[in-house]
């Protein structure tokens, strides 16, 4: 063949390539955007035990009832091999919160056969970040599907345009709702015991969920499982006339300045047990009746309160009484080790950073989210789904996204959300339901009083009361993160679904 023969076929093979691409044969053009589902059979040992199972991971197509596509959601699921009775075996549908994250958090922290590499104290490793097999996993216990609701993860609206559709209060457990409908219709598991676990904003989502599927499906839920709660949102909101949260945090502030030897000596020398059991009794009693009576409270009342919260939180006299004795979070993160030149973490407050600026009047980073866990998360997660599970698309991975930004809270204009009514009626419902909360001492997201304080004022039946029960951890947020905490939390799993 000539060269001049060859210059012309390579022309025609390519114009030939171009008209179909133009035409809509892009087989050989671009990698497709959504993850039709892909199954792979894998195993791991879970307390000496190898558990052989399937993971599978892609997109579920969410419609309408004309057919036309919604979103695509992305979901991983583990389901153990050689269970014949769906019955015999249960499922729990899992994420976490923001809104706007995820479900890399508890799937790759805790739940799942393979979890981020940590140091025991729950320290990140340096970079590059590895997966570890998880002996601690939840595996043995349940079958589980970790779902990314709409524009996080690989999650996405059909038409980018109506993504705001699904990011509000009501639109996002509606969507969410009809991912667990129609994976346990197409996966055939109507007859499994079922499970939701949801942390953080999960939690709130999780609540209402169980209520929502309870009541439009008939899907009749075995238990819902609540990491580091927040239901009545009014217990964290700090706003002027809401004194709510001082209460809330109070609690949390004592722990975190005992583990950071801020209280005076006899306090120090108490467990941490202890130290918050009087701190919430303080905040209950007399910080409650401070806090009511503003500026009816006499000057001697007022230094007597100073005192005793100085007492608590290890902060200074004169910084109480400059906050007006209502010290808030962000301010308090970056004030209590000021002196060393150190931040507090929020997400788990026994971490500390660097102050870049010694006068800074707020916390200027999240020492126990950068870079303690953002980095290896996210890229174990991406790592992950590539190359160990063979997930092929053009789209980021959103581990934690603004894009879902401004949420719709507009079911409670001028009123705080509280979804803790919603779980109340699903556990009145559905008498068999049984919820689990579980929180860290550490935690200034979710503070452990405010949650405490939401389940007192649920007013649950006596009779329902047996079926709610609260486990505390001696860490944050994310307690799993702490090695010890994580063979705990597997321990009292294993306890739970099995009563």
């Amino acid at each position: 063949m000539s060269s001049m023969t060859k210059l012309l076929a390579l022309v025609v093979t390519t114009c030939i390539a171009c008209a179909n691409v133009m035409a809509g044969d892009t087989t050989k053009a671009v990698t497709p955007i959504f993850q039709k589902p892909l199954t792979s059979k894998r195993a791991v040992t879970i307390g000496g035990k190898r558990i052989d199972y399937e993971v599978t991971t892609g997109h579920l197509t969410l419609v309408k009832e004309d057919g036309t596509e919604r979103a695509k959601i992305f979901f991983v699921a583990y389901t153990k091999t050689g269970v014949s009775d769906p019955a015999t075996r249960p499922l729990t549908f899992s994420f976490n919160g923001g809104p706007g994250s995820s479900s890399v958090w508890l799937h790759l922290g805790v739940l799942g056969p393979r979890r981020v590499a940590m140091n025991d104290d729950g320290t990140t490793l340096p970079p590059p970040y590895a997966l570890v097999d998880n002996e601690h996993s939840w595996l043995d216990l349940t079958d589980m599907v970790f779902i990314d609701p709409v524009s996080t993860g690989f999650s996405r609206a059909a038409d980018e345009k109506d993504a705001r559709n699904f990011h509000g209060y009501n639109q996002d457990i509606e969507s969410v709702g009809e991912f667990v409908r129609r994976y346990v219709s197409d996966y055939k598991r109507w007859a499994s015991p079922k499970y939701l676990i949801g942390e953080s904003y999960g939690t709130t989502r999780a609540s209402a969920l169980g209520d929502h599927l309870q009541q439009r499906y008939g899907m009749y839920l075995n238990g819902i499982i609540l990491v580091s709660a927040v239901l009545n949102f009014q217990t964290i909101d700090v706003a002027e006339g809401n004194d709510l949260p001082f209460t809330s945090f109070l609690p949390t502030f004592a722990v975190t300045a005992w583990y950071h030897k801020r209280l005076p000596a006899d306090m120090q020398a108490k467990t941490v047990e202890q130290i918050a059991a009087e701190a919430r009794a303080y905040a209950m009693g007399d910080y409650a009746l401070t806090l009511m009576k503003g500026d009816a409270l006499t000057p001697s009342e007022r230094n007597a309160a100073i005192e005793t919260l100085r007492r608590y939180t290890g902060l200074s006299a004169d910084y109480l009484d400059k906050a007006n004795l209502r010290p808030v979070i962000f301010r308090v993160c970056q004030e209590l080790l000021r002196d060393k030149g150190l931040i507090i973490g929020r997400f788990d407050s026994r971490y500390t950073g660097l102050q870049s600026d010694r006068l800074a009047e707020s916390m200027e980073r999240d020492p126990s989210h950068h870079p303690t866990i953002a980095g290896c998360f996210s890229t174990c997660i991406n790592d992950y789904l590539t190359r160990e599970l063979g997930v092929t698309t053009t789209l980021p991975y959103e581990v934690l996204t603004g894009r879902v930004h401004p949420w719709d809270y507009s079911n409670v204009q001028n009123e705080y959300l509280n979804v803790a009514p919603r779980l109340r009626n699903a556990m009145l419902s559905n008498p068999n339901l049984r919820v689990w909360v579980l929180n860290g001492y550490y935690d200034l997201a979710t503070p452990f009083y405010g949650t405490e304080y939401t389940f007192d004022h649920m007013f649950l039946p006596q009779p329902a009361k047996p079926n709610l029960q609260m486990t505390y951890y001696g860490a944050g947020h994310m307690m799993y993160l702490l090695k010890t905490e994580l063979a705990k939390m597997k321990q009292d799993a294993t306890t739970w679904f099995k009563p």
